[in-house]
């Protein structure tokens, strides 16, 4: 299967390929040429299966340039014991008779990134050997808070790579500042920038399109690359957990093979759903696609009106990972919605780069509202949510609470009461503090005192790691000015 710019369909490249350089030359997102097909006896080969054959066997539809075996062997790496909590790797809660949780942080950061970013490192590291690729991969990662952990986490002293992840200096939690800052990995560095998650990204894009800079780094023996979910190779291994959760379903005996569920996704950048928007195109039985927003609601808007417009307040809450304005896999969407007309995407993303909003039209808009519904939850909404379900017996995180939430309001202004189910993309221990005071606890003034008051409460276990936290060395303590990150990048490698 061949990959393809956003910005230039004419551009055609192999998966390994698209893999290896993350985000096209042009600035446009490398997208697959065709959605491959799944059918009924398709979906019912994998119910019965573990987490991994599933992920080997859905990856393996895209990737064809890799084989069976390799990709199985990635996912045992990717998704074995050693990494994750749970045997089910993604497990599906049924909360009620309609409605399930997916839950996507039983692997070693505690957030659904790891989901992807303990296989793309395997990817990576085979793209570079099916290219002959003799270049170090120079990772370039901006984080609003989980994604930074996750791709250290993963590319850790993996051979011929480097990784240096930018977070927003007072935009992520304390829990995941510390598990950024103590990452262990000789081949690891970690920036501060002054600024939010959309300064930190754009100065990112910014450099992978610095052409001279480019030059300049092949020329000390290093190439650029990505682990943000502008890489191709953070999408796929997302879309296997929507099929998984619909195959654990039909295994349950919750919904019958054909039935429609619906998903709700708590959304930032876009990744998330979008994966599973492909999952849907590819054949599996989604229904409405639910994308859930907390105040930061620029996508919110755009799914009910059209227009994308950046130009408004940024809030700094309680689901920090949400704290974005500019959702850049949206342009992956646009691009398949319109038939993959990259001078109309071109011509959006110009747009927004120069007036900071752009407008769809009507036929792309109807397209648009017939897939997704948006909602967004506020913070006394996000609160009142994490109570709520702790008094039900279930504890849950501020990005979940907002997914929760948003499916409540669908339910309520459509009547659709269909099977649903929504992501849970964090454990409650990555945002204690929050979480306490939604239960009604006062939290204790350090973070790690807060994980350990948090387990005392509620009696639910931390996770080991996040446990584990306490009495680790600090190592990285640098903060940047976001017009300065290009010096950051030149220090790293030098």
């Amino acid at each position: 299967m061949k990959y393809y710019s956003t910005r230039d369909a004419a551009v055609r490249m192999d998966a390994a390929e698209a893999i290896k350089m993350g985000l096209s030359r042009d600035g446009g997102l490398l997208t697959p040429c065709e959605i491959p097909q799944i059918d009924r006896a398709f979906l019912e080969s994998l119910v019965n299966v573990r987490y991994q054959e599933r992920a080997a066997k859905v990856m393996g539809l895209y990737l064809t340039d890799y084989t069976y075996e390799e990709l199985s062997g990635f996912a045992e790496n990717a998704y074995g014991p050693e990494k994750f909590d749970c045997d089910a790797v993604a497990p599906v809660r049924t909360v009620d008779e309609t409605t399930h949780c997916l839950e996507l942080w039983h692997g070693p950061t505690s957030a659904f990134k790891d989901m992807a970013l303990q296989m793309l490192p395997q990817l990576l590291s085979a793209s570079l050997r099916k290219t002959g690729e003799e270049k170090t991969a120079c990772i370039l990662v901006a984080t609003s808070g989980d994604t930074g952990k996750a791709a250290m986490e993963g590319f850790a002293d993996v051979p011929q790579t480097k990784i240096l992840v930018f977070y927003p200096e007072n935009g992520v939690s304390q829990i995941q500042k510390l598990q950024m800052v103590t990452q262990a990995g000789d081949n690891v560095g970690v920036s501060a920038v002054k600024g939010n998650f959309d300064d930190a990204q754009n100065g990112v894009k910014r450099i992978f399109s610095n052409g001279e800079m480019r030059q300049e780094l092949a020329d000390r023996g290093y190439f650029l690359s990505s682990a943000n979910s502008i890489n191709w190779g953070r999408i796929l291994p997302q879309i296997v957990y929507y099929v998984s959760a619909y195959c654990d379903l039909l295994a349950a005996g919750e919904i019958k093979l054909g039935e429609k569920v619906n998903f709700c996704v708590p959304t930032g950048n876009f990744g998330n759903i979008l994966a599973c928007y492909y999952a849907r195109k590819m054949g599996v039985p989604v229904g409405k696609l639910i994308c859930a927003s907390n105040c930061n609601d620029v996508l919110t808007d755009f799914i009910r009106t059209g227009v994308y417009d950046r130009n408004r307040p940024f809030h700094t809450t309680m689901s920090p990972s949400m704290d974005i304005l500019i959702s850049s896999n949206l342009e992956r969407l646009l691009f398949d919605l319109s038939g993959g007309d990259d001078a109309l995407v071109r011509g959006y993303m110009e747009q927004l780069k120069a007036t900071g909003r752009y407008q769809i039209g009507a036929e792309m808009l109807e397209k648009l509202q017939s897939l997704f519904y948006g909602g967004f939850c506020d913070e006394t909404e996000t609160k009142a949510t994490i109570a709520a379900y702790y008094m039900d017996g279930y504890l849950m995180d501020t990005h979940t609470a907002v997914a929760a939430k948003v499916l409540q309001d669908y339910r309520r202004e459509t009547g659709d009461e269909g099977a649903a189910v929504f992501a849970s993309t964090a454990s409650p221990y990555k945002f204690c503090d929050s979480v306490l005071e939604a239960i009604g606890e006062t939290p204790e003034a350090d973070a790690l005192d807060r994980l350990e008051q948090l387990q005392r409460v509620t009696g639910v276990a931390a996770p080991r790691r996040l446990a584990d936290l306490r009495g680790k060395e600090v190592r990285f303590t640098g903060v940047t000015e976001k017009e300065r990150m290009e010096e950051v990048v030149r220090d790293f490698l030098r």
